[in-house]
C-alpha cells in the first residue's frame, strides 16, 4: 500500500546545496549539516500548501567511508527537527549510498531514487517539481518524468551557466524559498 500524499501533490529535493550547504569534503555530520538561510522555512511554507515534500539524495560518503549510516541518520533527524519546528514536515527521504563508479541505477543522474519515491507515494512523477542545484539533479528529474527545478545555491550558479540545451528550459530560481514561492503560487 502506497504512503498517503497531502491535497497538491509531491515535491521532490535534492539535499546538499538544496536544503543544507555543500562541502567539497562532504558533510560527514549532524554538527557540519549547516541548513541554508530560508531553506527550512520554505519546505514548512510548501507542506503548508498542502505538498509531501520528500528528498533524493546522492550520499558517496557512505560508500568512501567518510561518514556511516548513524551519522546519516543523525544528519536526517536533524532535518527533520528543524522542519517540524518550522511548522512542516519532510517525508520520505531516500539515499544512494554508492561511490560514482560502482554502476548504481539510483545514483543521480540515473533516475533510480526519484523512481523510488514515485512507488513509496503510489503516484506517477509527471509535473512534479524535483529541486536541484546540480545537473545530475536535473538529468535524474528528466529521466524519470518529473518537472526538473534549478536552484542557484550550492552548485547551481554553475549549473546553470553550463546548462544544455536539452534542459536550457528549466526554471531557476535564486534558492528553496524563491522556488517554493513559485510552486505555491502556480
Amino acid at each position: 500500500m502506497a504512503a498517503r500524499l497531502d491535497a497538491k501533490g509531491l515535491v521532490i529535493l535534492d539535499r546538499d546545496g538544496v536544503i543544507n550547504r555543500d562541502s567539497s569534503a562532504f558533510v560527514k555530520s549532524a554538527e557540519e549539516w549547516l541548513p541554508l538561510p530560508g531553506s527550512i522555512e520554505a519546505i514548512a511554507a510548501l507542506c503548508t500548501a498542502g505538498y509531501t515534500v520528500a528528498v533524493a539524495s546522492n550520499q558517496s560518503g557512505l560508500a568512501r567511508g567518510l561518514f556511516d549510516r548513524k551519522a546519516l541518520a543523525g544528519m536526517h533527524r536533524k532535518l527533520r527537527r528543524l522542519v517540524d519546528a518550522a511548522g512542516g514536515r519532510v517525508g520520505r527521504i531516500v539515499v544512494c549510498p554508492h561511490g560514482p563508479g560502482d554502476g548504481c541505477r539510483c545514483r543521480k543522474p540515473n533516475p533510480g531514487l526519484l523512481e523510488r519515491l514515485a512507488r513509496y507515494y503510489g503516484t506517477p512523477l509527471d509535473g512534479v517539481p524535483a529541486i536541484g542545484d546540480s545537473l545530475r539533479d536535473l538529468e535524474a528529474a528528466a529521466a524519470a518524468g518529473a518537472a526538473p527545478v534549478l536552484v542557484r545555491t550550492g552548485n547551481g550558479s554553475r549549473t546553470e551557466a553550463a546548462l544544455p540545451g536539452a534542459l536550457g528550459r528549466v526554471p531557476v530560481y535564486d534558492d528553496l524559498a524563491a522556488a517554493a514561492q513559485a510552486i505555491v503560487a502556480a
